[in-house]
């Protein structure tokens, strides 16, 4: 199997976990999950999607469904591995792996969204960038020249790491995409996200599989409206949420990062036949 560099994989046992960055984000943003899962014995994929970690440039020449198929690809390659396979993301990443269990309902034992992004209404998201220059974004050449840049709080709650993040997009650009993404949102990548959403709307009435919606209620870029369109959308049966306060956008790097992680790790261990639960899971869920 070949990776990328910044690629993260950890092997486990014989089920598998497949996690998606945000757009414009890397997998670092996702280690404190990936580090809960694998030290509970789970196999954890979570690869640089297409255009990432790399330069803006080469983000630009991407296309949502060039993300997608990275993910498609590496749920194969974990397939190949484990006999189950859970999948998950971050934002926009939570919407690739919604459309994973939309297209691949054997593959797909479940779903963990962290975020998921449908409209940007947070509080963070001025109104004239709603109303004005999104569109001038989406259907206008200018797309290929403009650039939004994210003001703090970046998603994130937590002022020490909110300051860490800001020093690096600041004082150290050659390191942003492995370390915390790109600190600015092509226009063209801007239309794709929107291209993505409006895909992923289509198929939620597709998706089976056992989900897990975790969001955010001070969330700065996706209001909780995001949680409820999900929930009432998909045909799921087995759907539970978990609504966090303390945290903005980036649960996963935030202050209830630990938090959210153990609730995942119970979401994916209370749907494992029990001879593959661990103790660890067997103490979080009923101790």
């Amino acid at each position: 199997m070949t990776r990328n560099r910044y690629d993260i994989f950890e092997k486990g046992g014989d089920t598998g976990v497949l996690l998606s960055h945000g757009i414009t984000g890397a997998p670092t943003e996702m280690k404190p999950l990936i580090r809960k899962l694998a030290s509970s014995g789970l196999t954890v994929s979570c690869p640089a999607l297409a255009g990432h970690c790399s330069t803006l440039g080469e983000l630009k020449k991407t296309r949502w469904t060039d993300w997608y198929a990275t993910l498609e690809q590496s749920l194969m390659e974990l397939r190949e591995q484990c006999s189950t396979v859970f999948v998950g993301g971050l934002s926009m990443g939570a919407l690739l792996a919604l459309r994973l269990a939309a297209r691949h309902h054997d593959d797909v034992a479940g779903v963990a969204t962290l975020s998921a992004t449908f409209f940007y209404d947070g509080w963070n998201v001025p109104r004239f960038r709603q109303r004005y220059l999104l569109p001038i974004a989406m259907y206008t050449p200018i797309r290929y020249f403009y650039s939004w840049h994210e003001p703090p709080p970046f998603g994130i709650k937590d002022e020490r790491l909110r300051n860490i993040i800001a020093a690096v997009y600041a004082n150290d650009a050659s390191q942003m995409p492995e370390k915390y993404g790109y600190s600015e949102f092509p226009g063209v990548t801007i239309r794709e996200t929107f291209r993505l959403i409006k895909a992923v709307k289509r198929e939620l009435a597709k998706v089976t599989a056992p989900l897990l919606i975790v969001h955010a209620t001070e969330d700065d870029m996706a209001t909780l409206e995001n949680a409820r369109y999900l929930q009432r959308n998909v045909a799921s049966s087995d759907v539970e949420t978990f609504f966090v306060d303390d945290t903005y956008h980036v649960l996963t790097l935030d202050r209830r990062k630990y938090d959210i992680a153990d609730r995942v790790a119970s979401f994916i261990d209370a749907r494992l036949p029990e001879a593959e639960q661990t103790l660890e899971f067997s103490h979080d869920i009923h101790g």
